[in-house]
C-alpha cells in the first residue's frame, strides 16, 4: 500500500517530469523528408487588379449593353467561345460574372506575355489599345 504523502508526491512528479525530459533523448532519429509548397507566386497579380479596376471599377456583376460584355473583366462572348474552343471547355458568356472563372479566362490569354502585351491584346486590337494601356499603367 502506498500513502500519499507530501514527500511520496513530490518523488512521483520528480519521476514523471525526469520521464518527460528524456523521451525526447531517447526518441529515434527523424529520416523523413517534408516537403512544403510554397503560396503561388502569380506574376499578374498587379496586372489583373488594374484590369479589372479599368474594365468594371472591380464589380463582378458589371455589364455593358453596347459590347454585351459581363463581370469584372468584360468578358464578350467572342472571347468566351474562343476559350472554349482553345481549352475545350464549355463556359456560357454568364458563367464570367464569376470572378474565378473570369480570371482563368484573362490568365490564359495573358500567359508569357509581359503587361503591356496582355493588357492591350486583351482590350482589342493593337493598334487601337494605346489609350487602354494608358489606363492600365495609371492604376498599376
Amino acid at each position: 500500500m502506498i500513502v500519499l504523502t507530501k514527500l511520496n508526491v513530490m518523488r512521483m512528479l520528480t519521476t514523471i517530469l525526469i520521464l518527460m525530459i528524456s523521451i525526447p533523448v531517447f526518441a529515434p532519429e527523424e529520416k523523413s523528408l517534408c516537403v512544403v509548397q510554397p503560396e503561388e507566386i502569380n506574376y499578374y497579380a498587379l496586372l489583373i487588379k488594374a484590369v479589372v479596376m479599368v474594365e468594371s471599377n472591380g464589380n463582378n456583376m458589371a455589364f455593358n449593353p453596347s459590347e454585351g460584355a459581363v463581370g469584372a473583366f468584360q468578358i464578350r462572348q467572342c472571347r468566351i467561345s474562343h476559350y472554349n474552343q482553345l481549352t475545350g471547355s464549355n463556359h456560357a458568356l454568364i458563367d464570367c460574372y464569376d470572378y474565378n472563372l473570369s480570371r482563368k479566362v484573362f490568365l490564359y490569354f495573358a500567359r508569357g506575355k509581359d503587361y503591356e502585351t496582355a493588357a492591350r491584346n486583351w482590350n482589342g486590337r493593337w493598334d487601337l489599345t494605346k489609350n487602354y494601356w494608358k489606363q492600365i499603367k495609371s492604376k498599376l
